[in-house]
């Protein structure tokens, strides 16, 4: 039995986050290891002239792509560890821990390897290495008998070694230009972002956020057991199959475009559902604007943080991530 839609708490979730996406998008605008700030930036939007005139060009064509493409990067993987989380009934799942990630960089990376653009073929293939990941956990976690969220998850740790293992391999025998490619594009490479890029990624959040708002009731369903679930009509292997799919298609194109991202999927969905509650119509548009904030503000600290240059992103996020994981897996423990 479907619950009525609950408007009021998705408008208050949107009135509360909104601003903070707003701060995070303004900000990782104004600061930067080419200068700029607050004022600058005020001026630029406003038409006024800048005592510097390459401040415009990295305001609007260097930092406006990489902070879009932040912001839906960052939606994509909150969506994806909700997505997981709901399935394994379980606060530690994410696409990076189970190995989704690392399947979609295998695809991304024979692609480059082979020669192939980013777009279409380079997505294709990170979404073909993501799928193949989760025939590997469907296989390994006996997924006839059910979701059995423990299995399901040690199979998913066992499985993303396994990848780092192929990537390592991949890389020790690539020994041209490409290396130096894949290397910085492994560590979460958002330097070379662009609004060709920026819209292929726009245009699959939007069509995998509208899929997984349209399936939340179900994963709210999943939350109460399999049982409880099939019991209340809930077509459950269509509805976990269509779920993954979803996933990973936005996950493997988000891989294909800016690398690995740890741990993004497990910090931002337990932060959304400690705020907002458990209610998946709820947290789906929580965490597309969490998530894109705190992605922003992650891409900022690596370019703000090194005296010269930047660090990549996906250190930043690892350094937040891990030790979230590690409390959330003593407390899981208790």
């Amino acid at each position: 039995m479907r619950t009525p839609l609950p408007i009021a708490r998705i408008l208050r979730v949107k009135a509360l986050l909104l601003p903070v996406f707003a701060a995070a998008l303004l900000a990782g605008l104004a600061w930067g290891s080419g200068g700029g700030g607050p004022g600058a930036l005020w001026r630029s939007i406003a038409g006024l002239p800048l005592e510097d005139p390459v401040l415009a060009d990295i305001f609007w064509k260097i930092r406006l792509p990489r902070v879009l493409l932040a912001a839906l990067t960052g939606a994509v993987l909150s969506l994806g560890g909700l997505v997981f989380q709901a399935l394994l009934r379980n606060p530690l799942a994410e696409p990076y821990i189970l190995g989704i990630s690392g399947g979609a960089a295998i695809g991304a990376i024979l692609g480059i390897l082979a020669g192939l653009p980013r777009f279409p073929w380079g997505s294709l293939a990170a979404f073909a290495g993501a799928m193949g990941t989760v025939g590997l956990l469907a296989l390994f976690s006996s997924w006839r008998t059910g979701l059995g969220k423990d299995a399901l998850l040690l199979s998913g740790v066992m499985i993303n070694a396994f990848c780092g293992a192929v990537i390592l391999f991949l890389i020790s025998v690539t020994s041209d230009v490409r290396l130096f490619n894949i290397l910085s594009w492994l560590m979460g490479d958002l330097s070379l972002a662009a609004m060709e890029q920026v819209a292929l990624l726009a245009a699959v959040t939007a069509v995998s956020a509208a899929a997984l708002f349209f399936l939340s009731h179900g994963m709210n369903l999943i939350l109460l057991g399999r049982d409880t679930a099939l019991s209340l009509g809930v077509r459950l292997e269509a509805l976990t199959w269509a779920l993954l799919a979803v996933t990973s298609l936005m996950v493997g194109v988000s891989v294909s475009l800016c690398g690995l991202l740890g741990f993004v999927g497990l910090v931002m969905p337990h932060l959304m559902r400690l705020l907002f509650g458990p209610d998946h119509r709820v947290l789906v548009p929580a965490c597309v604007l969490g998530g894109g904030a705190y992605m922003i503000f992650c891409d900022l600290l690596a370019r703000i943080l090194p005296r010269q240059g930047e660090m990549p992103v996906g250190v930043v996020t690892a350094l937040i991530g891990a030790p979230a994981f590690i409390f959330l897996l003593r407390r899981a423990a208790r």
